[in-house]
């Protein structure tokens, strides 16, 4: 999973690098270029960034899905085992604790 996510952030790495490289190429054809080519140059541009909100979407629609996915995983984890989770809750709060007042008497 973790692995997906990585792929999915370098692709949409490589389009919004793809889409500021293209976008560089317009503004500066603007001063110089035939209509011809700026209107292959912006329906270009548009293309990419289309493709960028898709991916976008759909990594934001993962997100969800696996966020969702996980809370249900621990509200039934609580639900199913609530004395452990009071019990684990309760030694994160002694360690918190202990950190800050070591903290507080070393200032």
């Amino acid at each position: 999973m973790a692995n997906a996510m990585e792929n999915g952030r370098d692709d949409l790495m490589n389009n919004v690098n793809q889409v500021m490289s293209e976008t560089q190429s317009l503004l500066d054809s603007m001063k110089s270029a035939t209509t011809e080519k700026t209107a292959q140059l912006r329906d270009s541009l548009q293309r990419n960034l289309e493709a960028t909100r898709q991916k976008l979407s759909a990594l934001q629609s993962t997100a969800m899905e696996k966020g969702t996915a996980y809370a249900r995983a621990t509200d039934d984890y609580v639900r199913e085992s609530p004395w452990t989770a009071v019990a684990v809750a309760a030694g994160v709060g002694v360690l918190v604790g202990l950190l800050l007042s070591t903290s507080m008497r070393d200032d």
